[in-house]
């Protein structure tokens, strides 16, 4: 129970922490492909690292202001038992490696250090690394004017180097450049085929360490251990009025690269005097997490690991799918006008909507395209419609949340870019985060002018389109596309008083409505209704809601919770929870939609909203929910939420003790929920192609 509920409540660092061992799971499953597992242990590294610069560093200020009033025991009683989770499972995590590199030998592929290499190799990666690694490397010298707080890059892997002559011993910081070469490198054939070599970029730097300092310092001997910084993510934006968001925002960003250190991890064969100069250097607080690790850091990189053997050693396709509601009809606005259209990425293309929005870039009926963008690809052709519907005379306005986490860079140049383009572009409100997901295109049919929108659970994003599962609507209901209409002008004007009668929009009214629909949901069950709720979120962690499930509990309405990350609210307590049982599924793809479905005595409403139940969601960002009006989508999503609840493979149980149990099967079939859920569309669109015949 937290110090700040009366109630049963986990706190949301120790949950995030429960739902990343989720993901060390997968590393571990043997049911998994090998190549796959690797990558599951590249996700984990990398979620991690955000883990410490977001919770970790929040916590860490709040450490520092409670002990600035005399206080602080509680939070750092809580940075103990994050540290003390971390390091079990960092642990696990460097068995669950060591074990890997085992299979993934038996099945001919060899990741090697630079002490294994032969001498054809040797000789074949100095040549490499004189003609495409050594020009990206500038080492740190550390003299005692260096900065190296200033210095050392947040998330770097850095080869920390001892240098010694004449009994003098210097250091230097080596960065790894894995951000701009890739992190895996091949080596040629040794004569055996069928056996695949990769080296790390770590340990090519390592065996050519001579080639770094020689005739620039002198040196008797040079030795090298690993390190890596994680700051906080968190910045100051200044408060000059003359200054533009978009000069602030570029400023803050600046601030990160220097921020707080909040963990340091290092080579537990690191000296103790390197690592005591490490410390003294770089400032790092008693309440910093320091972590002895293993030789290599930025596992993150390991997402990217790469397959040099056969198809089997990793995941199958499962070819996206094209949904018969948009390639029966000429245009995306055929499509929408015969009816609401629902897609469930990454099962289907995501091409729809690029080719709704291509056509809208150049169809002479459309008038206004209006969209907000949070997250947006490298390479968009969601952008690249919009800035060619200005050439073609369209009046665009694109709302750019510029406060996206880690995503800020990208948005800043691509609010630049749009603006060179002759789009409108709007920053929204500067007291909250924009993470709707919508889009409003309207197009002048028989005299009138009509609208069409989008309202999803994702971003306009295609390649986390193809890795995340979510929902998106296309609908030309007019009440629905009003009130989305009415979002924007709300986004341009939030002094002026809006009511919306179908979304759910925070932080206007989706608060008071959702407690209205749990509410409900208790006065049908005491009345002899049908009553339920059916919860699918990423984390679900205010206290508010939590609680108004509790009374729902209490009094005997049945709640389902499908809840991927961060679970605060703690099911099958007696007297408060009874009545709740959660789930997380964590398998190939990760899950994203946000779905709320209520019984409604018998009368379902079915909601998809951009929203988290965090507090942050519901009272200080605008999002937005839709319910889903037609009866067939409806099913749909009703019957996608049944099989993930009936998964026997890929779901965890969320519980009390947090201990990551696997949903029982007993003598249930095997069901892994994406994979049925993928069968289940794939039949549907078939049964489509029936109806059409």
């Amino acid at each position: 129970m937290s110090a700040q509920t009366t109630f049963p409540y986990m706190e949301k660092e120790l949950s995030w922490l429960s739902f990343n061992e989720r993901v060390l799971q997968e590393a571990a499953d043997p049911d998994n492909p090998v190549i796959e597992r690797v990558r599951f242990l590249g996700i984990f590294s990398n979620n991690q690292d955000e883990f410490f610069r977001v919770r970790v560093a929040d916590l860490r200020r709040r450490i520092i202001i409670a002990e600035a009033k005399g206080g602080g025991e509680a939070a750092r009683t809580l940075m103990a038992q994050i540290n003390a989770k971390v390091q079990e499972l960092q642990t696990r995590f460097d068995d669950i490696y060591r074990q890997l590199l085992l299979d993934l030998a038996r099945r001919n592929i060899f990741l090697i250090n630079e002490t294994q290499l032969s001498e054809e190799q040797g000789k074949w990666l100095k040549r490499h690394f004189r003609d495409k690694i050594r020009r990206h490397i500038i080492p740190i010298l550390l003299t005692p004017h260096t900065e190296l707080d200033k210095c050392l890059e947040d998330g770097i892997t850095y080869l920390t180097t001892e240098i010694r002559h004449n009994d003098q011993v210097r250091y230097a910081f080596i960065p790894v450049p894995s951000g701009k070469l890739p992190r895996f490198v091949q080596l040629p054939s040794d004569g055996n085929k069928s056996k695949k070599t990769l080296i790390l970029l770590d340990n090519i730097i390592r065996h050519c360490l001579n080639e770094l300092f020689d005739g620039i310092v002198e040196f008797d001997s040079l030795s090298c251990y690993s390190m890596k910084l994680t700051r906080d993510a968190e910045y100051d934006l200044s408060d000059e009025i003359e200054l533009s968001l978009l000069e602030k925002m570029s400023s803050g960003l600046k601030q990160r690269l220097t921020a707080e250190p909040v963990r340091l991890v290092y080579d537990r064969e690191m000296p103790q005097t390197m690592l005591d100069c490490l410390r003294q250097a770089l400032g790092v607080a008693s309440f910093d997490s320091v972590n002895a690790g293993g030789r290599y850091h930025n596992f993150r990189d390991f997402m990217a690991f790469p397959n040099p053997g056969r198809k089997y050693l990793e995941n199958g396709k499962l070819p996206a799918l094209s949904s018969r509601q948009f390639t029966d009809y000429k245009t995306g606005f055929e499509a929408i006008s015969a009816g609401d259209v629902l897609l469930y990425y990454p099962y289907h293309k995501f091409a729809h909507l690029t080719e709704w929005l291509r056509q809208a870039a150049y169809d002479p009926a459309v008038r206004v395209i209006k969209l907000n963008i949070y997250r947006v690809a490298s390479n968009s052709q969601v952008i690249g419609a919009l800035t060619d519907a200005v050439k073609n005379g369209k009046d665009v306005t694109v709302v750019v949340e510029l406060r996206a986490r880690f995503d800020e860079e990208a948005n800043i140049d691509w609010a630049r870019h749009l603006t060179d383009a002759g789009v409108k572009v709007n920053f929204g409100i500067p007291s909250l985060k924009i993470h709707s997901k919508l889009a409003i295109i309207s197009r002048v049919e028989e005299g009138e002018m009509v609208n069409y929108a989008h309202i999803g659970t994702g971003n306009f994003h295609e390649k986390t389109a193809k890795i995340y599962t979510d929902f998106a609507l296309f609908t030309k209901h007019p009440e629905i596309t009003r009130e989305v209409e009415t979002v924007f002008d709300f986004i341009e004007h939030p002094y002026r008083r809006v009511k919306f009668q179908h979304l759910l929009v925070s932080p206007v009214d989706a608060r008071r409505k959702l407690y209205s629909y749990i509410d409900r949901e208790i006065q049908n069950k005491l009345a002899g209704l049908p009553a339920g709720i059916t919860l699918k979120v990423n984390n679900l962690v205010d206290t508010g809601l939590i609680k108004r499930l509790y009374d729902a509990s209490r009094n005997g309405v049945r709640v389902q919770l499908i809840i991927r990350g961060m679970c605060s609210l703690l099911p099958g307590v007696p007297g408060v929870s009874e009545n709740i049982r959660a789930i997380s599924v964590v398998d190939r793809f990760l899950e994203h939609p946000r779905v709320m479905a209520f019984e409604n005595g018998g009368d379902p409403k079915v909601f998809i909203t951009s929203a988290d139940w965090m507090g942050r969601n519901i009272d200080n960002r605008i999002e937005v929910g839709c319910p889903i009006h037609d009866s067939r989508l409806k099913r749909q999503i009703l019957d996608l939420l049944a099989i993930q609840w009936q998964d026997t493979q890929k779901a965890r149980v969320i519980n009390r003790t947090q201990d990551n149990q696997y949903v029982r099967r007993g003598n249930r079939k095997k069901v892994r929920s994406q994979i049925a859920i993928y069968d289940y569309l794939v039949a549907a669109e078939q049964s489509d192609l029936a109806k059409s015949r």
